[in-house]
């Protein structure tokens, strides 16, 4: 009796004598012989024969990690009575020790098929000869040898490399990476770039605090789709948004990661600008694994505890996984890390603590004559001075925030008959996110001179007054976020498959800002004729302290505000081969989607009618239709030529019809060409497009505490003839203006006249894989992107550097829409960075790849180096204007674009424990916004040194440590920093850190 089972191949090696030195992933649990080895297929991508009745009554080990084909069987069938042996270089023989028959041990495959067909081989066991397997495997193998969707296509294939530059981190890449959240594995690649977001980021995050993103190439997290399974994830952000919140997706039930890197609007629709992450989940588990881990930094905060359990059980007609994860990461001090702010207030070159904010705590204000005061107590009051009044905020930030996160998830599918399968996909992820801000901060309140808290008997206007005496506002964020997916897949015909999905997503969440100030009540505590009666008390703001505990019952308010996302799909795909050239078989896919995606945001009451500290907030409800049709094919032009192994062509196009911005069509055109069974080279073109968000068209405008650089601070003392100094002179800016503080209020909001952006991208890279190192493949990848109508929020301190760099401040940006100042200080009293369709964003670069495996005695070797060079980036905000040069800089407040980014890593392993080394390089910057020659302006390489080490106890139990930033590296001084004195976007303040997990299999 024969159990037979047929399992999908994806194959990345190119020359066929190295694969025996290739390693797999394996996870598989001690168990019974036959449902081993189906795992075993399965994971390893394989056709397996083998007798059933004499399998069955064996027990087979457990197998976990990464190993060598020939190495992963025998650990697998070791003291099982059952040996495995090569028969005929492509027959593997599985039989008991009185019956086998050994006939070499070496994996070499001389076949013009290459490791396709060697993995697609017949493995043979028992009663059948195994020269009758032998040579029935040919046969056997090429009805068995079945292709998979790879990421960039929906045709299957059976080359992941195939489709464009793409990174795919399997299980055991995760494991050895040590990392439990999915953000941090992939904005640790150096294919990541800018700012994406992090859920326990100490800076505001665009799409809602709390969030996880990932940024590739640094065109933005909305210009990068995120898939599971291939198919779209609804936005997981704090009311109306477009960020998918990565870390509701549980990487223990992943199985791969693929990461590509090129545009794929042709494929997916709008958004695949910068390129696709695609998270896919096991097929199948079996069994119950408990997992937990605890992490601390050297600072003794920053806790990370996590509990995760998953569950598992397949059978011959389908199978079942669940997950259920708990997180809790505790808050991070920032004043341990930064004190104070640092700044060179001497000139020297030297920092010291600067003395911090102009928003003082007893008030900054203005007399007629321009000389301002500050007041410090009392009555008392005295000349304004910055290094004697200054606030320092960092006492009351975190460097790493607070996350507490609950997650669950489910995937299933069961198999109606033999061509038809129901799937499914459950998930739920409930977060609560906190991060304390320092108090609130009164502005341009006039005070005449008769008032009676007013000491200085002149007419006065209260510039800027911290509410210190109610302490720190809070910003709290509850969101919930369900996703549920159910279809039906099949095959007709010999060489035909389709899908149909259902895909539902909805976000809801509360935004709560604690201890706002209600601005009409505080305005009725300072007038006098109202004040003192019916419940209201008179409050004094001019003085440190003033402010009574009474007064602050009465004006202080818990802000909170509720929205949501939702996103409705059905999809239906279908692919196969039309027939056949002399090359190959002609794959063709085609299918159409139709999705809506909408967004809410219900502001606090009190915000929407202009009465708490902020600007006033409409409310926010819009949505946008989208139906879509696309068509593939694959042409296998050339094949089995000298010096053409293959030459095959991808052709894609898809039409888009919105019901906002109507239709549009993109195209993709891809060409590989496998000059040797060692040498390849491809080459992608295509066009790309994103629509405005619901974010981005509907959200109202409002205001946000950013870092900003103003150009004109202390312009005085420049060279006269410098245009900085001559345009802040014509501005009208006081001589003796100084920026105070680093922080300037900004507007921000949406735009609904916003028309969809335009991209073209292009790629060409080459992949070696020499067979005279076994084991050894480099990759080198050109990109070049180009973005027309460029949707963007320029920065203020951008705006600001533009404005007074051009010539007689003639750019448009000098504009009073775009930003004011106050007449009798300098300071600026408005500034916007609104979205809007701007001039065109060009970057370029190579990646760059090697990985290297190979043994020392019985230790399994791997050596891997990721690099990206960036070559250009440049943003022109109006046709004809000069460009912002991004490449090479960092700084406020976008992110870091450093030409060189790189991760390296080292493992070593066996059966029975490994170590791992990971580097991660930031190189070295530029800040923008610094002056040339200053401190903090260049800034050099950073380099991120991890270990982690694991052990097999038993069969059940594996215990791993880890150490992030080991060497403790400290965050470089940024001239222009965000917070903590250095760009928070880009570097770490967090420090070392300390991890240990333990996970317990049970089957």
């Amino acid at each position: 009796m024969l159990f037979v089972l047929v399992a999908v191949l994806s194959a990345t090696a190119n020359a066929d004598d190295t694969y025996q030195h290739k390693k797999l992933s394996f996870d598989i649990p001690r168990q019974r012989a036959d449902l081993a080895l189906t795992l075993f297929a399965e994971q390893a991508d394989l056709t397996l024969v083998f007798a059933f009745d004499e399998v069955q009554a064996k027990t087979a080990n457990r197998l976990v990690g990464e190993y060598r084909l020939k190495d992963g069987i025998e650990t697998l069938l070791q003291d099982t009575g059952l040996n495995a042996t090569i028969s005929n270089q492509v027959v593997l023989n599985i039989a008991t020790d009185t019956r086998s028959e050994p006939e070499g041990n070496e994996m070499k495959v001389k076949t013009k098929a290459g490791i396709g067909a060697f993995l697609a081989a017949v493995f043979s066991v028992g009663e059948v000869d195994a020269q009758q397997a032998s040579n029935s495997s040919g046969a056997a193998g090429e009805a068995a040898l079945e292709e998979i969707l790879v990421t960039g296509s929906r045709i299957k294939r059976k080359d992941i490399t195939s489709v464009g530059p793409a990174t795919v981190l399997n299980e055991q890449d995760i494991l050895n990476l040590g990392v439990t959240n999915a953000e941090l594995l992939l904005q640790r690649l150096p294919s990541s770039a800018g700012f994406a977001g992090n859920s326990n980021a100490a800076y505001w995050v665009s799409g809602g605090w709390g969030t996880a993103q990932v940024n590739l190439r640094g065109l933005g997290g909305n210009r990068t789709l995120v898939l599971l399974n291939g198919r779209r994830v609804v936005a997981g952000g704090t009311g109306a948004n477009d960020s998918v919140d990565l870390n509701m997706i549980p990487l223990s039930a992943v199985s791969r990661v693929e990461v590509l890197k090129d545009g794929a609007s042709a494929v997916y629709g709008a958004d695949a600008v910068a390129g696709v992450v695609n998270f896919i989940t096991k097929e199948s588990f079996d069994g119950l694994q408990l997992d937990s881990k605890y992490g601390v930094t050297s600072f003794g905060d920053g806790e990370e505890y996590s509990l995760g359990l998953t569950w598992g059980v397949s059978g011959d007609k389908g199978n079942f996984i669940f997950d259920a994860r708990y997180q809790d990461n505790r808050a991070a001090a920032l004043v341990d890390r930064a004190p104070c702010a640092l700044a060179d207030i001497n000139g020297d070159n030297t920092l010291v603590c600067s003395p911090g904010s102009s928003s003082t705590a007893g008030g900054r204000a203005a007399l007629p004559d321009g000389s301002q005061v500050n007041f410090t107590g009392g009555d008392a009051f005295e000349p304004f001075n910055i290094q004697d009044h200054g606030f320092n905020s960092n006492p009351f930030f975190n460097a790493s925030n607070p996350v507490e996160r609950v997650s669950l998830s489910a995937f299933g599918n069961y198999e109606l008959n033999d061509r038809t399968r129901v799937f499914t996909e459950a998930m739920f992820n409930w977060r609560s996110s906190t991060q304390p801000g320092s108090p609130a901060t009164l502005r341009n309140i006039a005070f005449d001179a008769a008032h009676p808290s007013n000491p200085t008997g002149e007419d006065i206007l209260v510039l800027r007054r911290r509410t210190a005496e109610f302490g720190s506002r809070i910003f709290e964020q509850d969101v919930n976020t369900w996703r549920l997916v159910t279809g039906v897949e099949g095959d007709f015909g010999n060489d035909w498959s389709y899908d149909i999905a259902l895909n539902w997503g909805r976000n809801s969440a509360v935004d709560a800002l604690l201890n706002n100030i209600n601005t009409q009540r505080l305005g009725e505590t300072l007038d006098t004729a109202v004040c003192g009666a019916g419940g209201i008390p008179c409050a004094d703001i001019l003085g440190e302290g003033d402010l009574t505990a009474d007064v602050g019952d009465y004006i202080l308010f818990n802000q909170r505000e509720s929205g949501g996302n939702e996103q409705k799909s059905i999809s239906a795909n279908i692919s196969g081969f039309l027939f056949d050239l002399p090359a190959g078989s002609v794959g063709v896919a085609a299918g159409f989607e139709f999705r809506e995606d909408r967004g809410w945001l219900n502001p606090d009451a009190l915000l929407t009618a202009g009465a708490a500290l902020g600007n006033a907030q409409d409310p926010i409800d819009g949505s946008v239709d989208a139906t879509e049709i696309y068509g593939e094919v694959h042409l296998p032009v050339i094949s089995g030529v000298r010096g053409i192994e293959e030459l095959n062509v991808d052709l894609a196009v898809r039409f888009s019809d919105y019901d906002l911005f109507g239709s549009d069509t993109n195209y993709k055109t891809g060409v590989n060409w496998q000059v040797s069974p060692a040498l390849k080279v491809r080459g992608t073109y295509s066009t790309a497009f994103r629509a405005p968000s619901i974010p981005e068209l509907f959200s109202g405008v409002r205001e946000a505490q950013l870092p900003t650089a103003d150009p004109c601070s202390d312009w005085a003392a420049m060279d006269p003839a410098s245009t900085i100094y001559l345009n802040c002179q014509a501005a009208g800016v006081p001589a003796n203006y100084v920026q105070f503080g680093s922080v300037v209020i900004t507007d921000i909001g949406g735009n609904p006249a916003l028309k969809p952006e335009d991209a073209e991208t292009f790629t060409v890279g080459v992949v070696f894989e020499p067979g005279f190192v076994p084991g050894l493949a480099l990759t080198i990848d050109y990109f070049d992107i180009d973005i027309d109508n460029a949707i963007n929020q320029t920065g203020g301190s951008s705006k600001l550097n533009i404005c007074y760099t051009s010539q007689g401040l003639s750019h448009p940006f000098c504009g009073p829409e775009h930003h004011t100042r106050n007449s009798l200080t300098g300071d600026i009293d408005f500034l916007s960075a609104q979205s809007a369709n701007t001039g065109n964003e060009v970057m370029s670069g190579i990646d760059f790849g090697a990985s290297y495996d190979f043994d020392i005695g019985a230790v399994q070797q791997r050596v891997q180096l990721k690099a990206t060079h960036l070559q250009e980036y440049e943003i022109v905000a109006f046709d004809g204007d000069t460009p912002i040069v991004r490449d090479g800089g960092v700084g406020c407040c976008v992110g870091g674009y450093p030409k060189w980014r790189a991760n390296g890593s080292w493992t070593a392993s066996t059966d029975k424990w490994s170590v791992g080394y990971n580097m991660q390089m930031i190189g070295s910057a530029t800040d923008w916004n610094g002056a040339p020659g200053a401190i903090g302006t260049e800034i050099d390489a950073v380099f991120y040194h991890n270990l982690q080490g694991s052990y097999r106890l038993n069969d059940s139990v594996d215990l791993r440590i880890g150490i992030d930033n080991v060497l403790d590296e400290d965050a470089p001084y940024v001239r222009s920093w965000t917070d903590g004195n250095t760009d928070t976007m880009t570097y770490s303040l967090l420090g070392r850190f300390i991890y240990a997990r333990a996970v317990l299999s049970l089957n």
